[in-house]
């Protein structure tokens, strides 16, 4: 945990990174504010809404990866996936991010 920021830093960094992309960001559900895990649905552009989490590399960094992508004939499950994890996880903050490149958005997040 040693010299990691605390998590409502990091949020309002992810939400200015959206906002000098182009985009926009806003937070879902407000996690603990200063250990709180950081997940990331990201819409735009007419594709479908995909969940990126931090999950642990072989280098050691945390870098936020696809864990689920919406299925347009599915959205339903997607929205229950999300209310699942911000229910079992009251220290979650979900945040969602419209940006127009969602790869140069990724490639920009925090490891």
């Amino acid at each position: 945990m040693e010299g990691r920021l605390p998590a409502h830093i990091e949020v309002a960094g992810i939400r200015r990174l959206a906002e000098s992309l182009g985009g926009f960001a806003t937070v879902l559900a407000k996690g603990e504010r200063d250990a709180g895990t950081i997940a990331i649905v990201i819409i735009g552009r007419g594709e479908p809404a995909a969940l990126y989490e931090r999950m642990p590399q072989l280098d050691g960094n945390r870098r936020f990866v696809l864990s689920v992508e919406e299925i347009s004939e599915k959205k339903q499950e997607f929205s229950d996936i999300l209310a699942r994890r911000t229910a079992r996880d009251p220290d979650l903050w979900l945040i969602e991010a419209d940006v127009p490149d969602k790869e140069r958005f990724v490639a920009g997040l925090p490891a």
